[in-house]
């Protein structure tokens, strides 16, 4: 049961950054705020190539800080749950 715990934390964290990456492709609902949409947006509007790198940055750095955050909670709560996996020696 514990190991559930863990593996639902970094299923979450895959299913953001698939969230993103498809409504960064436009996949996703137009009628919807989401860091995939503002990235889009910003890539639509020349942001990156017209120097306004504030555009860019704060969703990006939003996702990888989220991502990274719910991938490190669950790999610790993993090896913390399951002793024998051969990761704590």
């Amino acid at each position: 049961m514990p190991l559930v715990v863990a593996n639902t934390i970094l299923t979450v964290a895959v299913a953001i950054l698939s969230e993103t990456t498809l409504s960064f492709l436009g996949f996703g609902d137009p009628s919807l705020v989401s860091w995939g949409t503002m990235l889009d947006n910003a890539q639509s509007a020349g942001a990156i190539s017209s120097g306004k790198w504030w555009y860019v940055i704060p969703p990006g750095v939003a996702v990888v800080l989220v991502v990274l955050a719910f991938m490190l909670v669950g790999r610790a709560l993993e090896t913390a749950l399951n002793p024998r996996s051969g990761e704590g020696q």
